[in-house]
């Protein structure tokens, strides 16, 4: 998965609670086995009427919203089922951190498998960042190295567990992450089947 160190862009303002995974992604877009098209399913609902024409009036397709990186969400943002096609589609859009009060536990985990950083602030941290952005340009800076949020003249500490922060910096999901001890792994099996060579013998039937 691709690595999260550092990154500035812009952030969109979607303060309801309790956003679900249906919302995020609508069941439509659950048929493909392969992951893609997804950047199309984001919000699709929200984005785009019965006919499938465009809503420009949905925060994401303002001008100003162009390119957009961050969610400053409400809490927990989501929620409703385990569909980790909602990240996906995040990702696929371009979305690279959401910001939150909270979040669903099994996206949260989602996100945390496929590259999705997701950031927990108390609601004090949320309403400054808040407050920062419609005089701001709307930018801001997440730098992970530094677990620190920086929009405008504010800088915000955040905190995220060390697992999770290790494999977003190195890009690396489970399999990946797996894979660095592959020479353990492999020391370990010559040991092992050294000592139960009975093991190799039957699955060689």
């Amino acid at each position: 998965m691709e690595c999260f160190t550092q990154l500035t862009g812009r952030i969109a303002a979607m303060p309801a609670a309790n956003i679900d995974t249906d919302v995020i992604m609508p069941k439509a877009f659950l048929k493909g086995i392969d992951r893609t098209g997804l950047a199309l399913g984001l919000f699709h609902d929200l984005r785009f009427d019965v006919e499938g024409r465009r809503r420009p009036e949905f925060l994401l397709h303002r001008a100003d919203m162009a390119d957009t990186r961050f969610l400053l969400v409400g809490p927990n943002f989501g929620c409703g089922s385990s569909r980790e096609h909602a990240v996906w589609g995040m990702l696929q859009y371009g979305i690279r951190a959401i910001i939150g009060t909270g979040f669903a536990g099994i996206f949260a985990d989602n996100a945390a498998n496929n590259g999705l950083l997701l950031i927990v602030l108390d609601p004090i941290g949320i309403a400054s960042l808040a407050a920062c952005l419609p005089n701001d340009t709307g930018l801001i800076s997440i730098d992970l190295e530094k677990r620190t949020i920086v929009a405008g003249e504010i800088s915000i500490d955040f905190e995220i567990d060390p697992e999770v922060r290790r494999a977003l910096l190195l890009g690396l999901d489970r399999i990946g992450d797996t894979l660095t001890h592959a020479a353990e792994i492999h020391s370990f099996q010559q040991a092992y089947f050294a000592e139960h060579p009975w093991l190799v013998e039957a699955a060689a039937r």
